[in-house]
């Protein structure tokens, strides 16, 4: 039976050779089976917790024209504050503001690959406005940045690899990615007047590379995520927990064997307040190609353990996801940090404006290609489905296996 919940996993644990085994055991049941985990105990002190869940929220108070100062669409790093519904998931508008951060570096020299171009310092608020913020954020930063490639080694153990097996990953000063977000309630962005309105605060998605930990800041519900069965599963807020998403990145290293699941986040009910979320992002080496995903990864999972994911999927009637996995190789970037910058002017299609016209004129050409495609797709689809009515139901029977197919792929698609 597919999942019904999330795990809760206890990190102190790994740190005792006696409850270690059972934790890594715990650990393995979440990568293969969920795809997610609550993780607690984390080791980050719960003063700085408490100033990053404050001055967090505190940066939305500040004067609007405070933040337009660092807005993301000044500098060509994707990097600073979005309005309210300036990103797109799913080809849906986002209802979400946010100021997106990262672990430091200097502006990359003459030369450097145009991806690197996301390798840059941040646009910090002003210490007049937030005069803690710099130093909050740039300790937790630090602090999850090593918490991460930790946690990673737990993951190789934890499906009989090497502790180090991910380390050929990661840069010496691998940049890490955080996002600070505010999702107003139904109400502030006028959706009806049902108590059941809902918006898009993130549209379905997978995480991209190895790990993602995020910091639930307030109490509302809004994160879901979908079991193997097609069904979504609530993540509400746990006290003093990370929830644990892993990335398309892990799940194509590990040959399928760790679930990339599919996961969005909804606007809260009107009335009930805007909701705020801090997730860290893991970095991952920008140069990394494709090929080398494929064709070196971090070994070969053992088998017995690639049994177990096989026994999840077998036990399930295989997988019913409502987001393509996309960490494959063939595609027009070669490397992870052009695959990034790519989905990044899809994502902020006004920065990709300013800074990367041509990309973006690609995007859209692509996009468009695409919608021509399905709807040729239907047509033919729908004509097929007039004659067989015309010819009786015995065709339809002959055919019904094939129909059938084909309707839940276009279900899914528009889910």
């Amino acid at each position: 039976m597919s999942f019904t919940s999330v795990p809760i996993l206890d990190l102190a644990l790994a740190k005792d050779p006696q409850t270690k085994p059972q934790f890594l055991a715990d650990l393995r049941h979440a990568l293969i089976e969920v795809g997610f985990l609550y993780l607690k105990n984390v080791g980050i002190p719960e003063d700085l917790w408490q100033q990053v869940i404050s001055e967090g929220k505190a940066f939305f108070d500040i004067p609007k024209e405070e933040k337009l100062k660092i807005e993301m669409k000044n500098a060509p790093s994707f990097l600073g504050y979005s309005q309210l519904s300036a990103e797109i998931t799913a080809g849906q508008i986002d209802h979400r503001e946010q100021i997106d951060l990262s672990t430091e570096h200097a502006v990359p020299g003459p030369g450097a690959p145009l991806y690197e171009n996301l390798l840059a310092p941040n646009q910090w608020p002003s210490e007049a406005a937030l005069p803690n913020f710099r130093r909050v954020y740039a300790d937790y930063m630090q602090r999850m940045g090593a918490i991460s490639i930790a946690f990673t080694r737990l993951i190789a153990e934890a499906i009989a690899l090497p502790p180090h097996a991910f380390d050929r990953y990661f840069d010496a000063a691998q940049q890490h990615k955080l996002k600070i977000v505010k999702y107003p309630d139904a109400a502030e962005l006028g959706l009806g007047d049902g108590d059941d309105a809902e918006g898009q605060g993130v549209g379905p998605h997978k995480d991209s590379m190895l790990t993602s930990f995020l910091l639930q800041a307030s109490p509302h519900r809004g994160l879901q995520v979908q079991n193997t069965q097609g069904r979504w599963i609530d993540c509400p807020p746990v006290a003093r927990t990370l929830v644990v998403a892993i990335g398309q990145g892990l799940e194509a290293l590990t040959r399928g064997v760790c679930a990339s699941t599919t996961h969005r986040v909804l606007s809260p009910a009107r009335g009930a307040g805007p909701r705020f979320s801090i997730p860290f992002f893991q970095g991952v080496r920008a140069s990394t190609t494709f090929e080398e995903l494929d064709d070196v990864g971090v070994g070969a999972v053992p088998p017995h353990i690639r049994e177990l994911r096989e026994r999840v999927l077998k036990a399930n009637g295989g997988r019913l996801d409502d987001v393509e996995f996309t960490f494959r190789k063939g595609g027009v970037a070669t490397t992870l940090g052009e695959a990034t910058l790519r989905n990044r002017v899809k994502s902020h299609p006004d920065v990709g404006e300013r800074w990367y016209p041509e990309i973006l004129r690609e995007i859209r050409e692509a996009q468009a290609r695409e919608a021509a495609e399905k709807e040729a797709a239907v047509k033919v689809a729908g004509a097929a489905s007039g004659n067989e009515n015309e010819n009786g139901n015995a065709k339809g029977e002959e055919k019904g296996v094939d129909v059938s197919t084909q309707t839940q792929a276009q279900a899914v698609e528009a889910h």
